[in-house]
């Protein structure tokens, strides 16, 4: 095949008939682009999420009337819309049946189930706008394609399967000229039933069809124009990167950074896949190159900003030797499936930050007492100075320290890696931060 582009629209882009408009523009405008995966429209997939968690028939019925109002007033506006309307008719009506049994019972199956169902609303309705645009588009179901083990909610794919079921379905659809629209987020286990791929996933979903595809870059289509030097919410002055690593971005994301998850830029990074992130509502306006070798690596390339991080203290009650206590706590930790951002120690301490949304369990917090002292403090926001090779700035500190020294700082984490440095500060300070850093290391 030629050389060939993934394009991949986020849920802002397709969230209503004039944005599906407008990719469908840029689709047109790029001949390269052979394959389209979509997010399902903004809004949609929180609804969903709600229904899965079941609520009474009146909640129910008030989420359902959110989701009919959110697509029909896409299709009230799509020319000839009878056959996708019946399609869409039929998935509303599966919407409800499975929204219905999760009031009774909810399960990790069903709840991917349900909330896989805007995905397959939004590519049903992309493509009869292409088509009615005169482009030789074709719907396929990703599960056909995509296949994963069983993890509901964060099914790993299988690659060797993947590849194949590409290579029998997706490759002559595209060497037969036909232009192919996706689901992301979505695959298929072993026994048929479907899966999601958790956060991150449609770009996931895009950045694996390339790989499999052989396709020369991956173009994720977004609300902003590219990847910036910090938040341009919180830093008017951010600026835009005109390309950066797969370390850095996947160093960003990592830390807070919403345009992209580090699990989308695996395949990408074993197959030297280049990623584009640009802006679908300004296609013109540039956006941000991710490769393997940027020509331009500076020491600091970005501030990140992860807000809601819990600390958790631990201090040593039986003043064991460092070593059998850090064990203990570790393997506690582990047993209960907890993941740990970033951890200080001491000699008879170890201080760790976890995510909001890590559960600490009372058994968890039981456990741990048995061992150590136990201090829980919230309220807390996580600061990443991304870069490169910053363990060699020799000034780094001086120029760091002297920058938040009217600030409190909570922990420090320095020396694991060469491409980050991380303060953990109040989160009523945090913006105030980001600002002042900002300024020293990018403005002046």
């Amino acid at each position: 095949m030629h050389p060939l582009s993934v394009a991949k629209f986020g849920g802002t882009s397709v969230a209503d008939y004039p944005a599906m408009q407008a990719c469908a523009k840029i689709i047109i405008d790029d001949p390269n682009t052979k394959a389209v995966v979509l997010s399902a429209s903004a809004g949609i997939t929180n609804l969903l999420v709600a229904l899965a968690q079941g609520c009474d028939t009146i909640e129910r019925y008030a989420l359902l009337k959110q989701i009919i109002d959110i697509e029909e007033k896409i299709l009230s506006r799509l020319p000839n819309n009878q056959t996708v309307r019946a399609q869409v008719g039929e998935i509303l009506q599966k919407i409800e049946n499975l929204a219905e049994a999760a009031s009774l019972a909810c399960s990790p199956a069903l709840t991917d189930e349900l909330i896989s169902q805007g995905e397959m609303i939004s590519s049903l309705i992309f493509v009869h706008l292409l088509q009615e645009m005169g482009v030789n588009a074709v719907w396929v179901d990703v599960r056909e394609i995509i296949a994963t083990d069983d993890n509901f909610g964060k099914a790993t794919p299988n690659d060797t399967q993947t590849k194949l079921n590409s290579d029998k379905l997706l490759k002559p659809l595209i060497q037969a000229g036909k232009l192919v629209v996706t689901q992301g987020f979505i695959g298929r286990e072993p026994n048929g039933r479907t899966t999601t791929l958790g956060r991150g996933g449609s770009d996931y979903s895009a950045a694996l069809l390339a790989e499999v595809l052989g396709a020369k870059d991956v173009l994720i289509w977004t609300d902003v124009a590219g990847i910036y030097t910090t938040d341009p919410r919180t830093v008017p002055l951010a600026q835009r990167i005109e390309s950066m690593s797969f370390t850095e971005a996947a160093e960003m994301a990592t830390f807070g950074a919403k345009v992209l998850h580090p699990a989308t830029l695996r395949p990408a990074v074993r197959s030297n896949i280049p990623v584009y992130v640009g802006s679908s509502k300004s296609p013109k306006a540039g956006g941000t190159w991710v490769t393997q070798s940027p020509c331009h690596r500076p020491t600091f390339r970005a501030i990140a900003l992860r807000r809601d991080q819990t600390l958790l203290t631990l201090s040593n009650l039986a003043k064991h030797s460092a070593s059998l206590f850090f064990g203990q706590i570790f393997a506690i930790l582990d047993k209960h499936k907890i993941s740990v951002d970033t951890v200080s120690t001491s000699e008879i301490s170890v201080a760790l930050t976890l995510d909001y949304n890590t559960p600490l369990s009372a058994e968890l917090l039981t456990e741990l007492s048995q061992i150590a002292c136990v201090k829980v403090s919230s309220g807390l926001s996580l600061i990443a100075l991304v870069g490169n090779d910053l363990h060699h700035s020799p000034n780094l500190v001086q120029q760091l320290f002297s920058t938040v020294d009217k600030f409190n700082i909570r922990l420090i984490n320095y020396g694991a890696s060469s491409n980050n440095l991380c303060l953990l500060v109040q989160s009523d300070q945090a913006a105030d931060i980001v600002r002042c850093l900002h300024k020293k290391l990018f403005e002046n």
